[in-house]
């Protein structure tokens, strides 16, 4: 059975190896995935992901989220089918052969998660973009085509906001993962926060998030495992009631 600590993916959004070993040691055991980003990826590559490999199997999210060609985006799919991480993200952007190319690509080695619209967009960035009115006045109708799309490429799921969990549960089917960032305990998204769609731990669970992306209520508390415990127990509580 699912637990608690398996619904954390913790992001390891940090520069260097040095500093992403020390949270891989302080937080191995007390979450589900570590997700490698961009940034880390790009500073220390593939050995990064060796390095999760060898501290105990935790399972590994890797988040380049691909967008590019189907033919190129197949091909970096290839490699990372390759490397044994659960997920991998590729955009849905304009073209479902995109997502489906990755998919194939993939070949049930990895399991390939649609980005619908990033947690840091909001109705004004939609229709600075050029989108119809009823995408940019409901982000979350955007999130639903999107994802509907990806579930017809055969994507294992998208990530979308806790705001829209639901919603993609109850119409793409319990099956479907909703992975969500945006993920704030207490009171949910601050000021001066760049998530702009957002949710508490216990509110995104009970929407019907399988996977919930907290980085920084971990990362910069005091002592991250405790931070990650306590998280866990605010999911325990949520999954109870």
């Amino acid at each position: 059975m699912k637990s608690a600590k398996d619904y954390i993916a913790f992001p390891l959004d940090v520069p260097d190896m040095s500093t992403a070993r020390e949270l891989i040691e302080q937080l191995s055991g007390v979450v589900g995935m570590f997700k490698v980003g961009l940034e880390l990826f790009i500073e220390a590559g593939p050995e990064i992901v060796r390095y999760i490999q060898s501290t105990g199997g935790t399972p590994i999210f890797l988040d380049l989220k691909l967008h590019d060609i189907p033919a190129t985006v197949g091909r970096a799919v290839t490699r990372i089918g390759d490397m044994g991480v659960s997920f991998a993200t590729v955009h849905c952007g304009e073209s479902e052969e995109m997502l489906a190319v990755a998919v194939q690509a993939a070949d049930g080695r990895v399991g390939i998660l649609g980005v619908t619209v990033l947690t840091s967009i909001g109705p004004e960035h939609i229709r600075q973009s050029g989108f119809e009115e009823t995408y940019s006045e409901d982000p979350g109708k955007l999130v639903l085509k999107r994802a509907a799309m990806a579930k017809s490429a055969g994507c294992a799921g998208v990530i979308c906001s806790p705001l829209e969990a639901r919603i993609v549960k109850e119409q793409l089917g319990s099956d479907f993962l909703a992975v969500t960032p945006g993920i704030r305990p207490g009171r949910g998204a601050v000021a001066s926060d760049d998530q702009r769609r957002a949710a508490t731990p216990a509110s995104a669970i009970r929407a019907g998030a399988d996977i919930l992306v907290i980085g920084r209520p971990i990362r910069d508390a005091g002592v991250p495992r405790d931070a990650a415990i306590r998280i866990a127990e605010e999911i325990e509580g949520a999954l109870q009631g």
